[in-house]
């Protein structure tokens, strides 16, 4: 007889595409869009807003977390982790337009025209410069409408669409909001666009004071979402599906007309354990070393020998003569001051030898920040 387990703690993972989903969403699923953040500047103080300090009102540039100086490293990055595509976001892309075209052409030069270019802005920007982020390159961008107020952004969405962008809107689900949420889906009926993303509201370093004063806790413990932002979510996409499917309505039973766009609903634990997790296993893959293994979770993990400028080389040399173990599996980190060499050599000479050996767990990143270490021996 099976055993069935229920895990009520684990939260339900909206994360199969659907055929519908803007080339921008799939790839992100897949972990494949490299994530150009342009500026730290923005218009507006948003209290959702989920920017750490060293990000926000910071006039850097990062591709994935490396902070870049020019577009000659952002390149760099998106050949490391084997990119497909870019998502620009900030901070607003708009407070540096000139930088944000400047990448959206380089980016498009480099890979071609088939490297996929979204855009995330606040900023109800001049109808001509739909033209400009056109013929650049750009094939989506997604609104987030302040305060929910859509009228302001109406022409330029009109302009963008017109000019061959993929077009859409990109809000978090504020719990508090559900009146005026449900009125924005009403309100968009009118307007040309092809979706609307949903985001989970996420409860973060940078915004866990200003969620605290709205009375928004966590909805579990494993999740950064914000209680009661999915439930909303989920019956605000349900309603526009129902239309499309000419079914009654599941909060009010009214068959309603459809409303012409698609929902996307994108869980804040979808986030990190599927897009960010994905993203890492693939840079992982591209850049990993012959003595690293790459952890399911997308990390890596190698073993590593304590030692001095003066004795490494003297400690490589036996190790090899040892172990059998060629060199090219072992790297010298002079910066650690540490002998990287397979985990399981590692372990298996711990209690063998004088000098500190231990198990070290890093992200696959530029900087590569270190996880874990821990001691063998």
């Amino acid at each position: 007889m099976p055993l069935n387990l229920t895990l009520p703690q684990v939260p339900n993972l909206y994360e199969a595409p659907e055929k519908s989903d803007t080339e921008g969403c799939i790839q992100c699923q897949m972990g494949s869009k490299l994530v150009l953040f342009i500026t730290g500047h923005c218009h507006w103080q948003c209290d959702y807003c989920p920017l750490s300090e060293n990000r926000r009102e910071i006039d850097w540039m990062y591709a994935n977390e490396r902070k870049c100086e020019n577009f000659d490293q952002v390149i760099e990055e998106a050949y490391a982790m084997r990119a497909t595509g870019a998502g620009i976001t900030g901070g607003d892309p708009l407070m540096a337009k000139d930088r944000t075209l400047e990448g959206i052409k380089r980016l498009k030069d480099e890979f071609g025209q088939s490297f996929h270019l979204h855009m995330y802005t606040s900023i109800p920007f001049r109808k001509e410069w739909a033209k400009d982020f056109a013929e650049a390159g750009l094939d989506e961008i997604r609104f987030h409408f302040l305060n929910l107020d859509s009228s302001k952004y109406k022409e330029t969405i009109e302009a963008c669409s017109n000019a061959g962008i993929l077009t859409g809107v990109e809000i978090p689900c504020e719990p508090d909001k559900e009146k005026e949420l449900l009125f924005l889906l009403e309100e968009l009926r009118s307007f040309e666009i092809s979706f609307i993303n949903i985001n989970e509201l996420e409860i973060t370093v940078g915004n866990h004071d200003n969620m605290e004063l709205r009375g928004f806790n966590l909805s579990t413990e494993i999740t950064a979402g914000a209680n009661g932002s999915a439930e909303l979510a989920i019956s605000m996409k349900e309603r526009v599906d129902a239309a499309e499917l000419g079914v009654p309505d599941p909060l009010d039973a009214e068959i309603k007309e459809p409303y012409g766009f698609h929902v996307k609903f994108c869980t804040a634990v979808y986030k990190d354990a599927g897009q960010l997790r994905r993203r890492f296993l693939r840079r992982g893959e591209s850049t990993i070393a012959p003595h690293e293994n790459l952890t399911e979770d997308g990390t890596i993990v190698f073993g590593a020998i304590s030692s001095s400028d003066e004795e490494y080389d003297k400690w490589i040399s036996e190790i090899m003569q040892e172990t059998n173990l060629p060199r090219r599996f072992i790297y010298w980190d002079s910066d650690h001051k540490r002998i990287e060499l397979p985990l399981v050599v590692a372990e298996s000479i711990a209690n063998d030898i004088e000098a500190p050996v231990s198990l070290v767990e890093v992200l696959p990143t530029f900087e590569r920040l270190e996880m874990t270490v821990i001691w063998l021996n």
